[in-house]
Order: C-alpha cells, then sequence, then structure tokens
C-alpha cells in the first residue's frame, strides 16, 4: 500500500487538525538523514558498507497526543531492557517501509493498521548494528488496548509529544563502548531512560518541530 492509500484511506479519522498540522509541518521540512554517530565526528565510517532496511513506527494518539513506546524484554541477546519505538527489519513481504513499520506495530504491541493514520516518513537513521532505520510517523485513532509480545516487549508504556519533542529536554551522555567514549542523546522521562537511536530520532523530530 502505498503512502497516499494510507492517507487517503484515513482522513475520516481525523479529529485532532492541530496536532496532525503540527506534525505535517514538521515532515515538511528538510533535514538530512541521521545516524548514532552524529555525536561521535572521529568516527570514521567505512564507504560501501551494507546496512539492512528496517523502519520504526512514531505513533502518537491522536486524542490524547502521547507517544506509544516500548521497553524491550531483559531477555533479549539484542539492547535489552532498552526504550524503543514499535519496529523491526523490513522483511521480503513487506511492500515498503511503511509497510514494514505498520506489521512490526501489529505484531509487537497489537496495534491494528486500519487505526493508523500514516503522516510521513523522516530521514532514515543509520544505527551502531548495522540497520537503516526510516521512522514512520502516524497518528493512533480510538481505543487502543496494547498486547505486547510475548518474549521480546516486556511494557508498553506512553510519553507526552510535548515532553519528547523538546530540544530542552534532551541532554548529551556518553560511555565506553568498543574502546572509545560514545556520545549520545538522552531524553528521560519519570522513570523511563529514553535513548540511543530512539532518543536520536526523536532529536531529529524535536528539531523540526520548533
Amino acid at each position: 500500500m502505498s503512502l497516499t492509500q494510507h492517507r487517503l484511506g484515513s482522513r475520516r479519522k481525523v479529529k485532532t487538525p492541530d496536532l496532525r498540522q503540527t506534525l505535517m509541518d514538521a515532515l515538511s521540512k528538510t533535514g538530512r538523514a541521521s545516524s548514532d554517530y552524529d555525536l561521535n565526528k572521529d568516527v570514521a565510517l567505512p564507504t560501501g558498507r551494507k546496512l539492512t532496511p528496517a523502519s520504526v513506527l512514531i505513533a502518537v494518539r491522536a486524542d490524547t497526543g502521547r507517544l506509544i513506546l516500548t521497553k524491550r524484554s531483559a531477555k533479549l541477546k539484542h539492547h535489552p531492557g532498552q526504550i524503543a519505538f514499535a519496529g523491526g527489519k523490513q522483511d521480503s513481504s513487506d511492500v515498503d517501509e511503511i509497510a514494514a513499520a505498520l506489521r512490526e506495530a501489529r505484531e509487537e504491541i497489537g496495534l491494528m493498521p486500519d487505526s493508523v493514520e500514516v503522516l510521513g516518513t523522516l530521514p532514515p537513521h543509520e544505527t551502531v548494528t548495522g540497520y537503516t532505520v526510516t521512522p514512520v510517523v502516524a497518528l493512533v485513532h480510538g481505543a487502543f488496548d496494547p498486547t505486547p509480545e510475548l518474549g521480546e516487549v516486556s511494557e508498553v508504556f506512553e510519553a507526552p509529544l510535548a515532553h519528547v519533542s523538546d530540544p530542552t529536554m534532551f541532554r548529551i551522555e556518553g560511555r565506553h563502548w568498543r574502546g572509545h567514549r560514545r556520545q549520545y542523546f538522552v531524553v528521560p522521562y519519570g522513570p523511563y531512560y529514553i535513548w540511543g537511536a530512539t532518543a536520536r530520532i526523536l532529536r531529529a523530530l524535536a528539531d523540526r518541530m520548533t
């Protein structure tokens, strides 16, 4: 399904024109791709590197303006316990990045595609784990009772979009990784420590919304 079809199929569901317009205005601005390496200019990325396509869903409730996020299971091999968007690697069955994000959101948190209004995408984000991630921005309409995927998602929670899209809420921290000190964005919310790729993607959105 194309982005145009996603939009046309969801027009009748729009109930919050201010929030929708704010996000559409942000998406209409030009911007460059982001990376986990943005704050680490001394890292030389190899040319010709092959990245795996992936997508995440920046899902905002249309009625409350709250962003839906997940906490990954502590049992996972990669990024255990970290805060993340619903999303994952693009499968061969996915027609595009948007389809991948919608499928992953359905599988991971039980968010059905017919309640999602896709507004657009942000430039891709490169991760240190070798993925090129397309952030898909969307509004969620109607009731939604999360169903976390057993073994992968330990919790589904919400944070105010106003909080995670405010540049003043972000700070830069660092830690040693693979023999070097790596810096990254963090945007804490209550007991949730949002950092890494999730925080960097949110910072890219925040920069567009200010």
